[in-house]
């Protein structure tokens, strides 16, 4: 407590002209010094010339330094632009007296007077003083706040480069003040060795005895090139232990290539994914975009927001964003205004309204389509296949129609891995979308018609990450529908990377599929969440199994059986070969759902659907009745 008050005083009341007084009364302490040393530590001297001395070495010194501004560094903070400072300052002092004493014996002005060897010894004995005096105060200031400050005892993950250049970042911020316990390495040649003093340890010894013996509070994993896999086994360990894991960003992000302690973020679930982030980084988009006009259909959702803001970086002629959901759209809008975008246009509209689209194809004439509009969330559409088809299907059908009838490019479908071997109405739609779109691809020539089909998406609206959000600051239980679970996952800049991408490759008519590791188990990944959010599973929040809702698989495809890929130049993203169908079979039932969806029953146009899909198998549905023989 007194130290924390003496702390707030100093920084309070610490000011430069208290700073500009201690170092008058140094200089005039020094002069003291001077005579003490020059008369061998005695005062046989004339102290009545002495008394007279001492005001004007005061008045000087002041002058001096005004002019100098050596009070004005920050003491806590001192550093050899301070010590020079002071230098000069002493420097001056001395000049103006040996001046002064040199005019006076001169022109006999007064009889006052200093001896040149005193002038030399206070020279010398000022410098130091006040050079030091101020290291001293720092090293105070130092001590007084590692006592104030609460102590976060560390280890550093990785002895390498990074490793060291993280050291001497904690060790530069005094703000959360890091003991730095040690270093962890998985190179045995390291093991045991030390890094400045510092021992470094073997990371399967880092256990409860360890934790407990050394008050461990946090990890910071610096290694650049870790693989995911061993990330995740890490922090895994770590949360178990109930140590707080964070991560040194990517090298790029550092701040003029200096890392700050500041940057050093929490770990969090987009670095959990167990694979490699797919980085994209191709000039060919920007060839293919640059001075164009290009549109994007469901604008405000997850994916067409951030297809936007990748776009909205390029210099296109004009950026056309259309969707129906008006508060989001506005969001998008404002947020894009602040960014300084100008060139675009954003529309309230919906891809269903055929005259509403053409207006918009008339407008703006577009040459680019990315077609982001769909109905996504599964349950909803399962309760829903005449929604589900007006816009997935049929939605989609009047967008692609319109793009050949105005002789847009490129036209780009974001699909889905449900779309594989489809369980469920949502998937089922979207897999009749790519047949449309790859027999309109086959019909014509101007227009290259590409597909990207992928997984789940961290963070958009409706998924898992921000529902189990949600559950954790309600005080949970996190909600997971079977143990099992899983599916695959990437980020959305990644998502929108590669329909970016995709919106270059091919000759029309692909699909496209990249490599997303692993399938994350969700029961895991709550976990994870809930060790992550610094609580305990299950003695601070439970996850209940809610069973699966209908039309939910356990596990996710992102080929279907009788698919196989084909290598692009890129070698995270392969195309898919879909397994042949009845062009003609596919174009009349989409003819018959678009004639009578209005008459149809929900069942009727499911039955449909499975039609044209026959590895469209319901699950947990009560449409599993038509797939009985």
């Amino acid at each position: 407590m007194l130290r924390s008050f003496f702390l707030k005083t100093l920084n309070k009341y610490a000011s430069r002209w208290l700073v500009l007084c201690i170092d008058v009364f140094l200089v005039c302490f020094s002069f003291i010094l001077a005579y003490a040393i020059r008369f061998n530590i005695s005062f046989d001297f004339n102290t009545d010339w002495f008394l007279i001395q001492i005001p004007v070495i005061a008045f000087i010194a002041l002058l001096s330094f005004l002019t100098v501004g050596s009070y004005k560094g920050i003491i806590r903070h001192t550093g050899t632009k301070d010590a020079f400072n002071v230098f000069l300052g002493a420097t001056i002092i001395s000049l103006i007296l040996v001046f002064f004493v040199t005019i006076n014996s001169i022109f006999k002005l007064s009889s006052f007077t200093v001896p040149i060897s005193i002038i030399v010894i206070h020279y010398l004995v000022s410098v130091f003083v006040l050079i030091i005096s101020r290291y001293i105060f720092k090293a105070f200031y130092d001590v007084i706040s590692t006592e104030v400050n609460t102590i976060k005892n560390v280890l550093i993950y990785g002895a390498g480069e990074a490793g060291i250049i993280t050291y001497g970042a904690l060790n530069r911020d005094k703000k959360y003040n890091y003991d730095i316990l040690g270093f962890i390495d998985d190179d045995p040649n390291k093991i045991n060795k030390k890094i400045d003093r510092i021992k470094i340890f073997d990371f399967t010894k880092i256990n409860n005895r360890f934790v407990e013996t050394n008050d461990l509070n946090e990890v910071i994993i610096s290694t650049q090139k870790i693989r995911p896999s061993r990330l995740l086994e890490i922090t895994d360990k770590l949360l178990d232990l109930g140590v707080e894991v964070k991560i040194v960003p990517a090298l790029v992000t550092w701040i003029d290539g200096d890392l700050q302690a500041n940057q050093i973020k929490q770990i969090n679930i987009d670095d959990l994914l167990g694979r490699d982030k797919i980085e994209i980084n191709n000039p060919i988009v920007k060839r293919d975009v640059d001075d164009k006009v290009v549109l994007v259909t469901g604008a405000a959702g997850s994916i067409g927001s951030e297809i936007t803001r990748q776009l909205s970086r390029y210099n296109l002629q004009h950026l056309v964003l259309v969707d129906q959901a008006e508060s989001a759209l506005y969001d998008l809008q404002q947020e894009l205004h602040l960014t300084g975008a100008t060139k675009f246009s954003a529309l309230v509209s919906d891809v269903r309204d055929k005259k509403r689209m053409r207006d918009i194809f008339q407008k703006y004439k577009p040459q680019v389509v990315f077609h982001a509009a769909a109905y996504k969330h599964v349950p909803l559409m399962e309760d829903s296949p005449y929604e589900a088809i007006k816009i997935n299907v049929l939605g989609t059908k009047k967008i692609a129609d319109l793009a050949v009838n105005y002789r847009v490019e490129r036209f780009v479908m974001i699909s889905t891995d449900k779309a594989v071997n489809p369980t469920n109405v949502m998937g089922a739609t979207k897999r009749v979308a790519e047949m449309y779109i790859a027999c309109l691809s086959k019909q014509q020539s101007f227009t290259k018609f590409t597909t990207t089909r992928f997984g789940n998406v961290l963070g958009s609206n409706g998924s898992v990450i921000p529902l189990f959000k949600k559950q954790i600051e309600n005080g949970g239980p996190l909600t997971v529908t079977h143990k099992d679970i899983t599916r695959y996952f990437m980020t959305i800049p990644e998502a929108c990377r590669l329909v970016l991408e995709a919106g270059t490759m091919g000759n029309g008519g692909e699909v496209y599929i990249f490599d997303m590791g692993k399938s994350v188990k969700i029961f895991d990944m709550a976990k994870r969440m809930i060790s992550l959010s610094g609580l305990r599973f299950p003695e601070d929040i439970d996850i209940e199994i809610t069973g699966l809702r209908p039309g939910e698989k356990l596990y996710e495809e992102l080929l279907a059986s009788g698919e196989n890929t084909l290598k692009t130049y890129h070698e995270k993203i392969m195309i898919a070969k879909p397994q042949p169908f009845n062009d003609e079979g596919v174009l009349g039932v989409i003819k018959k759902l678009l004639k009578s969806k209005n008459t149809l029953s929900n069942t009727e146009i499911v039955g449909l659907i499975k039609t044209i899909v026959p590895e469209y198998i319901s699950n947990n549905s009560e449409f599993e009745k038509l797939d009985i023989n």
